[in-house]
């Protein structure tokens, strides 16, 4: 990884020249658009995206080089309770969890250390260390509770 401990293109062709695999334009330029478009994007919302910077880029492109990305750990698969895989940037010693609204399909990170010491604190309780978890949170937001109550 870089060394200002976010992950890059550069972090990217690294990877790519490690495993032997072809560099070509077109993996440069989804690369690039992942990384500028923060967020958890669905493959379909993440190709639109890039289809405004290169209109000659396939979804099949798009969809290996996310792959690539998350073999490589620059990326992360999100998956929630609506059955739709979502990808967001893997950045190094920054973990966190996510709350999302099942109306607007609003997605806020959270980290907070009482739930951090909390998960370990259990794991040990049960004889495990852990060495990971995924922790979503599902709710209504407050927008649209709000545009319930007008109804």
């Amino acid at each position: 990884m870089s060394k200002n401990s976010t992950v890059s293109v550069a972090d990217f062709l690294d990877f790519m020249s490690r495993k032997g695999l072809n560099t070509t334009a077109q993996r440069r330029v989804i690369a690039e658009a992942f990384f500028e478009f923060p967020g958890h994007h669905s493959l379909e919302d993440f190709y639109q995206h890039v289809l405004k910077l290169d209109a000659g880029i396939g979804q099949t492109t798009v969809y290996r080089t996310l792959k690539l990305l998350c073999d490589a750990g620059l990326a992360t698969e999100i998956h929630f309770n609506d059955g739709i895989t979502r990808y967001e940037v893997a950045r190094p010693n920054s973990h966190h969890d996510h709350i999302v609204c099942l109306s607007c399909g609003k997605i806020v990170e959270i980290f907070d250390q009482r739930i951090e010491k909390l998960q370990r604190e259990i794991g040990e309780k049960y004889g495990f260390r852990l060495s990971g978890h995924l922790h979503n949170l599902y709710g209504i937001c407050e927008d649209c509770r709000k545009t319930e109550q007008k109804d």
